[in-house]
């Protein structure tokens, strides 16, 4: 916990957390995904922004590669999946590459 007493005069104080960016080929998937499943993968996206990458709390997550991470948002007859990658560890930037159907995934 950060004492506001305890911070110097003219101080930035920068968070931790990551940059979530996405990809243009995403942003337009998403505009056409149903509301529950945007609602789904906004959760995500903020947990990512304030955890980082790594989200193993969620169903079926896995790494795809060494930078690569995936994990389903909406499971059923339509499975819905978001593929994003780490783009840059030291600014902590993440990028969404894919969000859409299980089925038209590029893996």
């Amino acid at each position: 916990m950060i004492l506001v007493d305890n911070i110097p005069k003219n101080s930035i104080l920068k968070t931790m957390n990551w940059t979530v960016n996405i990809s243009n080929k995403a942003s337009k998937a998403i505009q056409k995904l149903p509301k529950t499943v945007k609602q789904s993968l906004f959760l995500l996206l903020r947990e990512i922004e304030i955890s980082g990458p790594v989200r193993g709390n969620w169903k079926n997550y896995g790494k795809l590669g060494k930078d690569l991470h995936h994990c389903h948002i909406k499971k059923g007859n339509l499975t819905y999946i978001v593929i994003w990658e780490i783009k840059d560890k030291q600014i902590k930037l993440v990028e969404v590459a894919y969000a859409g159907t299980h089925e038209k995934a590029p893996y």
